[in-house]
């Protein structure tokens, strides 16, 4: 899937705390604004893509907050493909394909499976600096 992420019409940025209720915020605001695209809550990408986001936000929270008090999450979408990100200002940049043969950390294997199993990407990209990341995911719809 090689959607430039610059090209998709409906875009959408929140910045939050890096604390456990993050997760939560998170993901209702993505059924929000789903719901404001015109992407149904029951399209068959949506609860995947809610338990992945659920996760990256997560792994942000727990594993990335001493380093990183805020997590900011990126949301696009456009006719056929939705994408997130989700990024933070720890300099570890997990490995993901490491996730599905089992050699990373819980999560982010499920994280895998799924983006996998949707026919989606997932990629990780460092700032500028070297002192964050963001995890971005992209599912067909």
């Amino acid at each position: 899937m090689t959607t430039q992420l610059e090209a998709l019409p409906h875009r959408h940025v929140l910045t939050l705390p890096a604390v456990p209720g993050a997760v939560r915020v998170a993901r209702q605001t993505a059924e929000q604004i789903l719901l404001e695209w015109d992407i149904g809550l029951r399209h068959p990408t949506v609860d995947p893509a809610l338990l992945i986001l659920s996760e990256l936000v997560t792994n942000s929270v727990r594993h990335a907050a001493v380093l990183s008090p805020r997590l900011t999450v990126f949301y696009a979408a456009g006719r056929d493909c939705l994408a997130f990100a989700v990024h933070d200002r720890h300099p570890y940049q997990p490995p993901l394909f490491g996730a599905v043969t089992g050699t990373g950390a819980g999560g982010l294997g499920t994280v895998m499976e799924l983006v996998l199993g949707l026919g989606g990407t997932a990629v990780v990209r460092a700032d500028a600096d070297g002192k964050g990341k963001s995890v971005w995911i992209t599912l067909p719809l």
